[in-house]
Formats: C-alpha cells, structure tokens, sequence
C-alpha cells in the first residue's frame, strides 16, 4: 500500500465517566471490543503510521490492541481533557507527515473506507486543508483530517473540547465529506447510547 504521509491518531484516553461503572471501549461488539473494532479500521485504512492515545497503566486496553499493527501512546495528563490526548498523539508523530487523522475510539461505525475517502478527499499539495466527515445532510461530524500546517495550533489545545474553536476559525478552509448513514455522529458514551445503537444496527 502506497504511504499517504497522513498519520492516524486514535483518541482512546477517556475516562468511560458516563459508563457508570463500566469501559465504553472494552464493551463488546461481535465477540470484539469497541477499542479494537476500531484500531483495527485505522489499521485497515491508507493511514500510516497508527497511534493509539491511552491512558497511563491501562493494561486492559493495551491488551485489546495484542496483534494490531499500532504504536501506542501514554497521555500523562489525560485526565485534563481531549486536547491532552490530542497533543499526546502529535508528539509521536513522524516529523514529516503531510496530515494528521484524529479519531475517537468510541464511534463503532468508522470503518476504513470512510477514513480512506477523508484522505483521498485530502489536497496534498494544501497543508493548510481540513476535510472533516460528515452526515448526508452536510451537518460535521468525525474524524477531521488537519493538513501539517495546523499541527502547532492543534499542539497548542487546552481542554476537554478538542479542536472545536480551531474548526470554527478556519471554516473556509474546511472540506465536508460526507459517510453514509449516521457514522459520522454516532459515539457510544453511555449505556443508553448502546442500547439505541444496538437496536439500530443495520
């Protein structure tokens, strides 16, 4: 497979919290956990190399990736939010990719091809580009491709709220692709999110 120069981050950091007492990412969907469903997705994809963002000590998650081409990363300060994680996975990072992919570990309908059209969708020659994915309808939603020139900015995140406010600035810089169905929304933060996913399933 041809490299891309793009680099996938998995954010897989965060804490379950709405779970009540259970891991979002290690629940399982036919026989597999949600976290390896979907590293598996980012291996399978035109993305290279693969990080997965995890938090510190966290044995049960590391041994769902066993067998998967990942390189996996520790965010000390998970706890301060998504951007923690965000700069945990840029700092791994090869010097010379020409994008980063940023992907939440916990939206089971990602599947490579969708993270292949976003790079296809990517204009190497514009480092300045974003191509975000997106719902039929043209509302955004993840994973966001951010071309290099918008790695020190997205190095720079303080919070829980990602890259919100720098997807909000360069919206003329930002190239929808829409995914098929509800795969750009659906993320499985709760049991009720389960529950009516579950029920859902095509």
């Amino acid at each position: 497979m041809a490299k891309t120069g793009i680099c996938l981050i998995l954010l897989a950091a965060g804490g379950s919290t709405r779970m009540r007492g259970a891991d979002k990412l290690l629940q399982q969907i036919d026989g597999e956990a949600l976290l390896r469903r979907s590293a598996r997705a980012a291996c399978d994809s035109k993305a290279e190399p693969v990080l997965v963002v995890l938090r510190p000590d966290d044995a049960a998650r590391l041994a769902c990736l066993t067998g998967l081409a990942v390189t996996p990363v520790i965010s000390l300060q998970w706890q301060d939010g998504l951007s923690a994680s965000i700069r945990a996975g840029l700092a791994a990072c090869p010097p010379d990719c020409t994008g980063v992919l940023l992907a939440l570990a916990d939206m089971p309908d990602i599947r490579a091809c969708d993270l292949d059209v976003l790079v296809a969708a990517f204009p190497a020659d514009d480092p300045g580009a974003i191509c975000r994915a997106a719902m039929p309808d043209g509302s955004p939603g993840n994973p966001v491709l951010f071309g290099r020139d918008h790695i020190p900015a997205l190095a720079a995140l303080k919070g829980d709220a990602g890259a919100r406010d720098l997807l909000q600035r360069h919206r003329d810089r930002t190239r929808l692709v829409a995914l098929p169905g509800q795969r750009a929304r659906i993320d499985l933060d709760s049991p009720e999110d389960w529950e009516s996913w579950v029920g859902t399933r095509d």
